[in-house]
């Protein structure tokens, strides 16, 4: 292998929405350091994941499989593989600080070292696992707090999961993530080349900014989708029931009104960003640690996030849906060395979360393995002049603690149209319903399609093309060892 192979900076975010980067057109958010990986580097804005919840996406990008293929459907299937073998088998130094989500938590999955740090109210599985984080508050005697201490609170049904962290600013888990990467940088000898995944528990909720970065939001205005009757009751049976059972449950502290008003919703989502900012805050000082380190000499910095979040449109809370606000996520690659030409270029086309696997293998110069369903965005990244994306994306969800009325959803979505098939609920029409989007003339998603005979021939063309893909992509597929994940 080459000697002079890019240092390789992987920063994944949890559950962060596109509309969250000041320079992707959103002035309502504050993100100078992230404004600067956009402005000098590539943005993929039409990126979107293919599962809406945290281990299977996650699982999915770091497999280079579909959930479907690699048997990972759900937080707390077993995870332990990934490719991340891959590099270091090659030479790499592999090293996480924060947030993987494998299963169990602190599996190597090719890694050299973890610096674990999981979801910051666990609460399911993992309640009484103990990361770094967890074991940094307990040195300094401090209380963690999450939903056994917020629900002592007389307002906490109508917090919508929002909260300030005031405990000591070092203490909040973004902050300990990035204070964690910044000291191993520092303190550890130089690695030539390092893969450093770093992964922000934030901005997935309880959405617990500190006062002093909540204060910078305390009068902004932020758009809000409204809410409309003809989304509300334009959805499947399975979504309405899933509203419903997150405002009778707490997960992860957040508590969904029906309806929430307009000042909660606000609220909510200046809490969000301020959390977000405060990532920004870290990742800035990490870049500039990483300069002093000498490891940006030769480097590429990756940014995204494993899914996004409502934040109440469309009346629901959290993710586990395939709304765009879920599915699209922000995705920018930086280069130290203008590898990849002039900065602040935006690429359109479609693509997949997971094909940034492939696309690390192939920047590092490993192979990438025959049979991976992710495609590498090398080719993008080189403005190769025929690349013309993908025409659908996919994502897929199973029945589990949040998604509790119906067997298993999909999603194919092309740059026109969208399709979500639901089966296994309950409804009189043989167990299955879904979604239709027109994206072209309903970009908001506010008008179901699913029923309107005007539709049927684009319904029948996209379920056909969704069973072609499972079809397909289980047999290509088919020499992935489930047993060794």
């Amino acid at each position: 292998m080459s000697s002079d192979r890019p240092n390789i900076i992987f920063i994944i975010t949890d559950q962060q929405r596109f509309d969250t980067i000041c320079s992707h057109g959103y002035p309502y958010v504050d993100t100078p350091n992230l404004d600067r990986l956009v402005n000098e580097g590539v943005s993929f804005t039409n990126c979107h994941v293919t599962a809406p919840s945290c281990a299977p996406s996650r699982a999915s990008l770091f497999t280079g499989q579909y959930p479907h293929t690699n048997g990972i459907l759900k937080n707390a299937d077993r995870w332990t593989k990934s490719w991340v073998s891959d590099l270091a088998d090659s030479g790499y130094h592999c090293v996480n600080v924060g947030k993987m989500h494998t299963f169990p938590f602190t599996t190597p999955c090719g890694f050299d070292e973890r610096y674990v740090v999981e979801n910051k109210d666990r609460y399911l599985e993992g309640r009484y696992f103990f990361d770094e984080w967890d074991k940094a508050l307990a040195s300094r005697s401090l209380i963690k707090q999450q939903r056994e201490t917020y629900r002592k609170r007389a307002d906490y049904s109508n917090r919508l999961g929002s909260f300030t962290w005031d405990l000591p600013e070092d203490t909040h888990s973004d902050n300990f993530v990035g204070n964690t990467t910044n000291w191993w940088l520092e303190t550890h000898p130089k690695e030539d080349p390092l893969f450093l995944q770093i992964g922000f528990p934030g901005p997935h909720p309880p959405y617990d900014p500190t006062p002093e970065a909540l204060a910078d939001y305390k009068d902004r205005e932020i758009p809000l989708q409204p809410l409309t009757e003809d989304d509300l009751e334009g959805q499947p049976e399975a979504y309405k029931e899933m509203r419903y059972h997150n405002h009778e449950v707490d997960h992860d502290s957040v508590i969904l009104p029906l309806p929430p008003t307009e000042e909660q919703r606000l609220d909510q989502r200046r809490h969000y960003m301020a959390n977000v900012t405060m990532i920004d805050q870290k990742v800035g000082e990490i870049m500039d640690t990483l300069e002093q380190q000498g490891y940006l000499d030769n480097a590429i910095v990756i940014f995204t996030s494993d899914h996004g979040d409502c934040l109440t449109d469309h009346g629901h809370s959290q993710k586990w849906t395939f709304y765009e606000q879920v599915t699209r996520v922000p995705a920018v690659v930086w280069s130290s060395n203008g590898k990849f030409g002039e900065g602040g270029k935006m690429i359109d086309e479609l693509v997949s979360l997971f094909d940034f696997g492939p696309t690390i293998l192939e920047l590092a110069g490993c192979k990438v393995p025959d049979n991976f369903m992710a495609e590498s965005l090398v080719p993008a990244l080189s403005g190769v002049a025929d690349w013309k994306g993908r025409e659908y994306v996919f994502a897929e969800g199973c029945r589990d603690g949040n998604f509790v009325s119906a067997d298993y959803q999909t999603m194919i979505r092309s740059n026109e149209w969208k399709l979500v098939y639901i089966t296994g609920s309950d409804p009189c029409n043989g167990g299955s319903e879904g979604q239709l989007f027109d994206l072209v003339n309903d970009p908001d998603e506010q008008i179901n399609l699913w029923n309107d005979p005007d539709f049927s021939v684009k319904r029948n063309e996209l379920l056909t093309a969704l069973l072609e893909w499972r079809i397909r992509t289980g047999y290509e597929a088919s020499s992935w060892n489930t047993e060794s994940r």
